[in-house]
């Protein structure tokens, strides 16, 4: 893991790295599958689909745990193979992922 120096204290923090993170979504008769959470705002990122039908993005996240969701044609689906689930602040919800 790269650390990155906090510009508070000069120091190094893990706090401050960010970690590729995969995340696939297996929806072989969509048109549109797309990301949203708490690392980009909930605001939909397009996945790239794979010619097996599954669906792809890596994404750079901070150290911590993170709530999303896919966006398949339009309507929200939760990740079967997340770390757990939650609610966001809609109280709707989210996926899981932990990231260290």
């Amino acid at each position: 893991m790269k650390a990155t120096s906090d510009p508070s204290t000069g120091r190094l923090s893990a706090h401050n790295s960010h970690r590729p993170t995969n995340f696939f979504c297996n929806a072989p008769a969509a048109h549109l599958v797309q990301i949203v959470g708490d690392f980009n705002h909930w605001i939909a990122v397009p996945m790239q689909r794979r010619p097996d039908g599954w669906w792809h993005i890596q994404l750079l996240l901070c150290h911590g745990h993170h709530q999303y969701r896919f966006v398949v044609d339009g309507k929200p689906v939760l990740d079967p193979a997340a770390t757990g689930t939650g609610r966001d602040e809609a109280g709707e919800r989210a996926s899981m992922v932990a990231v260290s």
